[in-house]
């Protein structure tokens, strides 16, 4: 199966959890209104699924725009939904906001874990942008509350949320940007209340 778009994954998720709710999937239009495009996009998204295996065309009794429905390889693959929660700053530290702005459908089989303590946050700014993370990005998190040198996590510092390289010097922590022109955050033990949320473990970009 090849990789799908974020709004690609999103929209899969929709006809996936419509399916199941009403027995029949979404109408073009009920997929337009949902993700606020136009029927022609939202055809367009659909045609683009189906030419990634995870829609088939089949004879229905319904109308026409039914006949897109879930591949039986979609059926089959075993996947889970990652819920995106809020944003992460990558710059200045930002409060992330534990509101769900909707899920990554992925395979279980490229997750840790199969994917049961993973979440995913958006990332604003571009200070990891030499480990090619970027603005609008979303970063795939593995919770865990510790890390090894050289990890790329998401802290909490004073309930605000960063993502950064993890680094030590002596008994300080050091949250290391990837940016030539961007100082390291460093924290000195006790000085400043740090959490560690989670590693990265995977990013996904809309192209």
């Amino acid at each position: 199966m090849k990789e799908l778009t974020r709004r690609q994954q999103e929209i899969l998720t929709f006809i996936r959890t419509f399916t199941a709710r009403e027995g029949v999937p979404p109408t073009v239009r009920e997929i337009g209104a949902r993700f606020k495009v136009t029927p022609r996009a939202a055809f367009d998204h659909l045609a683009a699924l189906e030419r990634k295996g995870v829609l088939e065309r089949r004879a229905t009794t319904g109308r026409a725009s039914r006949s897109l429905v879930l591949s039986d390889r979609s059926r089959a693959s075993e996947v889970a939904e990652i819920p995106i929660l809020g944003r992460v700053a990558a710059g200045v530290p930002l409060l992330a906001e534990e509101n769900r702005e909707g899920a990554l459908t992925l395979a279980t089989s490229a997750l840790p874990g199969r994917g049961e303590d993973c979440f995913a946050l958006r990332v604003h700014g571009d200070s990891m942008i030499q480990a090619h993370i970027v603005e609008g990005d979303l970063v795939v998190v593995r919770r865990q509350d510790s890390a090894q040198p050289g990890d790329i996590v998401v802290a909490l510092l004073d309930d605000e949320a960063t993502v950064k390289r993890f680094l030590r010097d002596g008994d300080r922590v050091v949250l290391k940007p990837e940016h030539p022109t961007m100082a390291p955050i460093i924290v000195a033990e006790g000085a400043v209340e740090l959490k560690i949320l989670g590693k990265v473990v995977g990013l996904f970009r809309d192209l």
